[in-house]
């Protein structure tokens, strides 16, 4: 930590990120925007307009995309752990 700037030492200090996290937010991003679109073409049928177009319907199916994006983020998570206790439980079985 000498010679680096308080900036960079609070970046590396706070960087927690697991492998597989930016899945999951990116998946959830893409979730909520499926999730906004299925209510946008919703909507007409409540309000008797003129439904959307199939390009709106389309949109909506982000939904279950975004939901699969951030289930490979888990389970990327997942090995990851399950990796870490591997080594740690072999550095531990290790004689001395």
């Amino acid at each position: 930590m000498h010679g680096e700037t308080p900036a960079a030492a609070t970046s590396a200090a706070t960087d927690d990120s697991a492998p597989g996290d930016g899945l999951v937010r990116a998946g959830a991003i893409v979730f909520i925007v499926g999730a906004v679109a299925t209510l946008v073409t919703v909507a007409p049928l409540f309000l008797g307009t003129d439904p959307f177009p199939t390009v709106a319907y389309l949109v909506s199916m982000l939904m279950g995309v975004g939901f699969l994006v951030a289930g490979a983020g888990v389970l990327r998570s997942i090995a990851a752990g399950r990796r870490r206790a591997r080594a740690a439980q072999t550095a531990a079985a290790q004689p001395r």
